[in-house]
């Protein structure tokens, strides 16, 4: 049976990824298929979310569940319907929780539901095809969750097909490269530092000759 996100990954985000831009994927076959899962990505563009849901086969697409920006897609109620009913984020409070407030709380209880969350562990759409600092919230989420494996994605394109202040995408081809689990490790600089290897070394696998050098 297909709910309105699956039909949104169907009729929306594969059009718009596979035709309009063009879609190449290296080791698809390390997408988890079932939680409790991390999947984590670099964060260019709006496209982001729709190319990483691109990724997974329809019958899974309702056991993933992407984390986004609450003060972002929350702004007004038709986004916010939009953003949590059809797209179906799970809204996190950037830039410091309420007093009391859990801005993982959402995250957690996916996890707990054997959900697949998608993380973008840079926090915010970075500078076209940038890297940015990796924060902490993983390593605290991941540190409750051990045995949840944490799989990287690294995409290449979107921010010039549409990155920040872009409202319409460009046809810009897209390459995305999976890396293999990693493990959340209990000291957070060395954490962190893991990652950001593994997004360098997973973008020199989809970066063409002359930009990787």
């Amino acid at each position: 049976m297909f709910n309105l996100r699956t039909l949104f990954v169907l009729l929306v985000a594969r059009p718009v990824v596979k035709l309009w831009l063009g879609l190449t994927v290296r080791n698809a076959d390390r997408l988890p298929h079932q939680g409790p899962a991390i999947v984590i990505a670099n964060h260019n563009s709006h496209l982001d979310i729709l190319t990483l849901y691109s990724l997974f086969d329809l019958k899974d697409i309702t056991n993933v569940r992407p984390a986004a920006a609450a003060d972002y897609f929350l702004r007004n109620r038709a986004l916010a319907w939009f953003a949590t009913q059809v797209i179906g984020i799970i809204p996190v409070q950037r830039g410091g929780a309420k007093k009391g407030s859990d801005p993982l709380a959402g995250c957690r209880e996916a996890l707990q539901q054997g959900k697949v969350l998608i993380l973008f562990p840079e926090g915010t759409r970075g500078e076209p095809e940038q890297l940015s600092e990796i924060k902490s919230g993983l390593w605290y989420l991941a540190q409750e969750f051990p045995e949840a494996p944490i799989v990287p994605v690294y995409m290449h394109g979107l921010g010039r097909a549409m990155g920040r202040g872009q409202w319409l995408p460009i046809p810009f081809f897209v390459d995305v490269a999976i890396g293999r689990p990693l493990p959340w490790l209990p000291e957070r600089p060395l954490f962190k530092a893991q990652i950001a290897e593994q997004f360098q070394s997973l973008r020199k696998k989809v970066l063409p000759t002359q930009e990787s050098v």
